[in-house]
């Protein structure tokens, strides 16, 4: 096996496309496609399934890709470490997040982590879909459930405590009732969430506006006087047009856990983001 195919393989599972791996490292489009096909010989396997949107890695890839990356981390640390240049790092992070939590906690992370190593670049996912760590779909994942695959390193980062919100000059509405009252909930895909529920029990008369399964859908919706709403504070907070109203009862809060695939726990431009993720964001006291 020739070794620098192996960087013709992670510039195409990296870009999608022969042409656009190709442009990013120089190369043609023939001795890429050729190239590829060498590496697949000698190993056996086939790497990537060849769709009209562009060369998806298979099963086999994704664990090659794992190997790849770490072959590449080294060859990249033995480079700096030549030129003196070896606090340097760079390549891709994925991460992947809910929307409101990419938007309001991470960036401001990931910002700072820029500063530090401005040539990692940061790619942040946000969706409702949960994205697989043990097929690589992302590298770095933030949720609200536990992770539970045993080849997935992860901790909890922080709690997250919520508030039912309304307009700014909205009478509050009465606990145990709720009747005039329209709120914003999530949709029937998330009706379970405990936050959902806690809407439902405390202002059972209240007429549903709307729902969504998104929190910053739901943030404008009540800021714009679509109904009361539950948001995570620091969602709601941050928000001028908000407040957070007291009928004596709160909504239960939400744990934050991190998790990453084991074989990346070597991974210094991980290790990097991690470790400011937890310096800014672990055991955060948010009221």
């Amino acid at each position: 096996m020739d070794w620098s195919d192996l960087r013709i393989f992670l510039a195409i599972a990296r870009e999608g496309t022969l042409g656009a791996a190709a442009r990013k490292i120089g190369q043609t489009q023939p001795t890429m496609g050729r190239r590829l096909r060498a590496l697949e010989t000698a190993l056996g396997q086939t790497l990537f399934q060849r769709t009209a949107d562009g060369f998806v890695l298979t099963d086999e890839g994704t664990a090659v890709l794992q190997h790849a990356e770490r072959i590449e981390e080294e060859a990249i640390a033995l480079e700096r470490r030549a030129s003196g240049t070896e606090t340097q790092l760079d390549g891709l992070l994925r991460l992947s997040s809910s929307e409101w939590f990419g938007t309001v906690m991470l960036s401001p992370v990931i910002a700072a982590f820029g500063e530090r190593h401005p040539r990692v670049t940061v790619e942040l996912l946000t969706d409702a879909r949960l994205y697989s760590l043990p097929r690589r779909e992302a590298d770095l994942v933030f949720r609200i459930k536990r992770f539970d695959e045993p080849e997935v390193i992860s901790r909890k980062l922080l709690h997250i405590p919520y508030a039912l919100y309304g307009r700014k000059g909205s009478k509050a509405p009465r606990a145990g009732n709720g009747s005039g009252a329209r709120v914003v909930t999530m949709n029937a895909e998330f009706a379970d969430m405990p936050d959902a529920v806690w809407l439902k029990r405390t202002l059972p008369n209240a007429e549903i506006a709307s729902r969504s399964n998104n929190r910053q859908a739901q943030a404008e919706l009540c800021a714009s006087g679509g109904g009361f709403a539950v948001l995570p504070r620091p969602l709601g907070d941050r928000d001028r047009r908000l407040v957070a109203l007291d009928i004596g009862t709160t909504p239960p809060g939400r744990d934050t856990f991190v998790g990453y695939h084991r074989d990346l726990r070597r991974l210094a431009r991980l290790r990097a983001l991690l470790d400011i993720v937890v310096e800014r964001l672990a055991g955060e006291v948010i009221s």
